[in-house]
């Protein structure tokens, strides 16, 4: 097949899925195209199968926004007729669906049929695309998809919740690729982050403040108050000024450690013992699971799909939003005996290993085969 995928090219979760997913199609020799306005920050496109087709917005003094929606739409409908494209995915209601609409339009005015799958990933549903001023758009470039898909029954409730949805929603979870991380990095010089005795603990997010970041940073006061122990802080986001302040008064600045954006997460997630996602809400919770396949157990909130990755008792604990004391307690409970520490980061891999791209990706798969049998 034919597939053009379009995603925010970011470090955000869907767009990290939606470069695996193409990569994972690639592989299996179908011809992937990504339409978006950068290259995926996580695409290699060393490889015959992998297209980037960059979406350029022409500035002029009429737009003081400039229209984007328009530049997707016709970005599209030029890559789907040059390539003869025969499955349009997007990612995000919010522009890409209703671009992908009038794409599809536009396309059938000569004749030409393209079938889109439209994947929500969260905040396209429960924070953005909730908004008065974009919910009806939303609603329409739902029903009009062909096939939709959630990336957690929790979302998939929150969408059927918040919208008028006339359309079935299929639940296709986010994935990992095991097999990438099954190595262990011969450079994963722990000494560089920590002494022996210290316990590492990692949080990795785009720092809104919807991740409750200083939430972490009263966490990780706790457990060092108990064990001595490291805080590594990857990403960049607004909330990153109030952690780097509250780890100045709490006087744990020497302890904590903020790395801005990397690409190096499993080489950070090789040196961790315990992962913490304490977010107001969270549709999946790909972070917990990127850290559950690197061995890490999870302490987090019960928010969202999150209680559908991270099982608790098992591959780490759940506690209701904002119970700072509950975690701590469960994250010393994990951390201070090797042995407990060790189970829960064997479980921690073995609960990943449900969401295997080879477990999903195919899932993708016949869900194109029925799109392109709707017509």
């Amino acid at each position: 097949m034919k597939i053009a995928i379009v995603c925010y090219p970011t470090f955000g979760g869907s767009g990290v899925v939606a470069t695996e997913l193409g990569i994972a199609l690639a592989k299996l020799n179908h011809d992937v195209h990504f339409i978006t306005y950068k290259q995926p920050v996580r695409l290699n496109l060393l490889s015959p199968n992998i297209h980037f087709h960059e979406v350029s917005v022409p500035k002029y003094p009429l737009f003081h926004y400039q229209p984007y929606e328009l530049a997707l739409s016709s970005k599209l409908v030029d890559t789907i007729k040059k390539y003869e494209i025969d499955v349009l995915h997007v990612h995000y209601a919010i522009p890409h669906a209703y671009a992908g609409y009038m794409a599809k339009k536009m396309l059938e005015e000569e004749g030409i049929y393209i079938p889109m799958v439209t994947t929500l990933h969260g905040t396209d549903i429960t924070l953005v695309g909730n908004h008065p001023f974009y919910k009806p758009a939303v609603t329409f470039s739902i029903n009009n998809s062909d096939i939709v898909t959630s990336v957690s029954e929790s979302l998939k409730e929150d969408t059927l919740r918040l919208f008028d949805i006339k359309k079935e929603i299929e639940v296709v979870p986010n994935f990992i690729d095991i097999s990438q991380r099954k190595t262990s990095f011969t450079d994963c010089q722990r000494e560089l982050m920590a002494l022996p005795e210290e316990r590492i603990v990692t949080h990795i997010s785009n720092f809104r403040a919807v991740k409750r970041i200083t939430d972490i940073v009263d966490i990780f006061y706790n457990i060092q108050k108990k064990m001595p122990a490291k805080l590594l802080m990857v990403g960049e986001g607004p909330e990153r000024k109030s952690a780097e302040k509250k780890c100045r008064e709490l006087g744990i600045k020497d302890k904590v450690v903020f790395f801005g954006n990397s690409n190096e997460i499993d080489k950070i997630l090789c040196f961790s013992d315990l992962f913490l996602l304490p977010s107001e809400r969270e549709s999946f919770g790909l972070a917990a699971l990127e850290a559950m396949v690197n061995k890490v157990p999870v302490i987090s909130s019960n928010a969202g799909g999150i209680p559908e990755v991270n099982n608790h008792g098992v591959s780490g604990y759940l506690s209701e939003v904002g119970n700072i004391e509950e975690m701590s307690e469960n994250a010393i409970r994990i951390l201070e005996d090797d042995t407990i520490l060790n189970v829960f980061k064997e479980n921690a891999y073995k609960e990943a290993e449900r969401f295997d791209v080879n477990q999903i990706v195919p899932k993708y798969i016949a869900l194109y085969e029925r799109a392109l049998a709707i017509h």
